[in-house]
């Protein structure tokens, strides 16, 4: 498989990528044109910030799987249509964390210190010592926008300041910001009222953009200082200039801008503003942890590995990836196994899981069978990414369920899939590790079979001499029948038998078995 690079990338990812085998193509400053007209022969897509992913560029890939962003931000990659094509993009979010929350502290004590401006000062040959008094860190408040891993980096840094902590972030529990010594306020203009210190750590959405403006500003004490190392747009600059010149805030320090390269902007002309060129990631540690990072994340996807830094699906969470996520293939497969079971179109998907992974948050089992049910008549790759997208434009709606039993196995999935208000029901689970798929219920009765890649499944009135006639219309062909399992119950009248075999059924095949078995159905299964 094929990788290209179309911008500067640390060799340390290269060389990863090289050692598993992968044919990298490295092309910094590919154009835009250049970039799709290039794209159709490759498996896979990195970038970093220069690179703008466009959905011109997506559609042209027409082998491509995955798109790695090395670095945490993904805003020059067009998600959706990634997510209609099914390519995964992912990033490597924790790859700069340490050096964005330096920066940060970089910004705080220059803003407060005057560094900057002092260093310019000195370098024109003068020596103004009173024109740059500071103010301290210590006992000073400081109002975190966000408290994830940059946010709270940052948090433990300020702190060994002996500076005061509060935040804003409706997505993190009280208890877990008060771990760090943060209080969590429910208001974003409570926390400027608060705050001698704002620094921002949030990604760029609707909500967030602007969200620190002329009003928030007006409410922080005199003197205050404003840090952005998150987002370019999250802070309005034209108010942060108005700041500025009317002398209520004392300075600002702003490491990331809306339009990237930037030469102009209205806090340029302050000397109280210390402005920066992105050099939030731009460490050489911080380099090479993201060019790894993504690189290991790529050949997972390639190799068919589940990616736990997708960003153009709901993520996973590691505790619920831990347990379920042996689960995820064996979930789609079923799905397959159904979608080739039902006669017509399904409207409803229930996917429950049983026994020990009851105790796991099931929709991504769900996600996963979609992914198996709705690769069937998809004009485009379907997996794990865009199985919800194909089945919500489908109508096709999935429940998940948990139940803690299982008398049986230690945990097992029943998916059941509705047609026309037939049900049709398939069991499976993993036995002796994950490396052992298993289907143990088709259509009702107990089975217990490894899902290979042709199945036939032929379901009729047990009378003698039935096998008899299937092998020897299946060995005059040629095909040989690799595994064998006859299912039947007291309960249910028809016996059901299962064929894993070593190539697909031919047509002349099929229809020897159709007229000379008396089957009540007959399906073939290509997995």
């Amino acid at each position: 498989m094929k990788i290209l690079i179309p911008e500067k990338f640390n060799k340390a990812g290269i060389a990863l990528l090289e050692d598993a085998g992968y044919e990298v193509t490295f092309k910094p400053d590919t154009t835009a044109a250049e970039l799709v007209e290039m794209i159709p022969d490759y498996d896979a897509l990195i970038v970093r910030s220069a690179t703008t992913v466009t959905r011109e560029v997506i559609e042209a890939g027409a082998k491509l799987k995955i798109i790695g962003r090395a670095g945490v931000g993904v805003d020059n990659i067009d998600r959706d249509a990634a997510t209609e094509r099914g390519i995964i993009v992912c990033n490597a979010p924790l790859s700069n964390v340490v050096s964005a929350a330096e920066q940060t502290m970089a910004l705080m004590l220059s803003a407060a210190r005057n560094t900057a401006r002092a260093t310019a000062s000195m370098k024109e040959g003068k020596w103004d010592r009173s024109k740059f008094t500071g103010i301290e860190l210590q006992d000073k408040t400081l109002g975190i926008f966000g408290t994830g891993h940059v946010g709270l980096l940052v948090a433990e840094r300020a702190a060994a300041f002996g500076m005061k902590l509060i935040g804003y972030d409706p997505y993190c529990p009280p208890e877990r910001a008060a771990h760090y010594g943060i209080t969590l306020y429910d208001d974003v203009d409570e926390v400027c009222k608060q705050s001698n210190f704002i620094t921002l750590h949030m990604p760029k959405t609707p909500e967030t953009t602007g969200m620190i403006g002329a009003k928030q500003m007006a409410e922080m004490p005199e003197g205050g200082i404003i840090l952005n190392v998150a987002r370019g747009g999250l802070v309005d600059l034209e108010a942060l200039a108005d700041a500025l010149e009317n002398g209520h805030l004392g300075g600002v320090g702003v490491d990331v801008w809306e339009n990237e390269p930037v030469t102009d902007s209205p806090i340029h002309a302050f000397d109280n503003a210390v402005i920066t060129p992105h050099l939030g990631a731009s460490t050489k540690e911080a380099q090479t942890r993201a060019a790894t990072q993504i690189a290991e994340y790529v050949i997972a996807g390639l190799e068919g590995k589940t990616v736990n830094t997708v960003v153009n699906s709901a993520r996973i969470p590691a505790d619920v990836m831990a347990k379920l996520g042996d689960f995820l293939p064996i979930a789609q497969k079923t799905g397959e196994i159904l979608a080739q079971l039902v006669d017509g179109g399904i409207d409803k998907v229930s996917v429950t899981a049983h026994g020990k992974i009851a105790d796991a948050d099931p929709s991504v089992l769900g996600t996963a069978a979609l992914a198996g049910i709705v690769s069937f008549g998809s004009e485009i790759p379907v997996n794990i990414i865009n199985a919800g997208y194909i089945a919500e434009q489908r109508g096709v709606v999935v429940e998940t369920a948990t139940d803690p039993l299982s008398e049986s196995y230690p945990s097992y999935l029943e998916i059941k899939a509705y047609s026309g208000g037939e049900e049709y029901a398939v069991a499976s689970t993993i036995a002796l590790g994950r490396e052992m798929p298993r289907i143990i219920n088709l259509l009702g009765l107990p089975v217990d079979f490894v899902p290979e890649k042709d199945i036939v499944v032929l379901e009729y009135e047990d009378k003698p001499g039935q096998i008899g006639k299937i092998g020897t219309i299946l060995g005059d062909a040629g095909i040989n029948v690799e595994s064998m399992q006859i299912a039947k119950d007291s309960e249910h009248p028809l016996v059901e038998v299962l064929l894993n075999l070593n190539q697909e059924v031919p047509a002349n095949v099929r229809r020897a078995l159709e007229s000379t078995v008396e089957t009540e159905r007959i399906w073939y299964i290509d997995l």
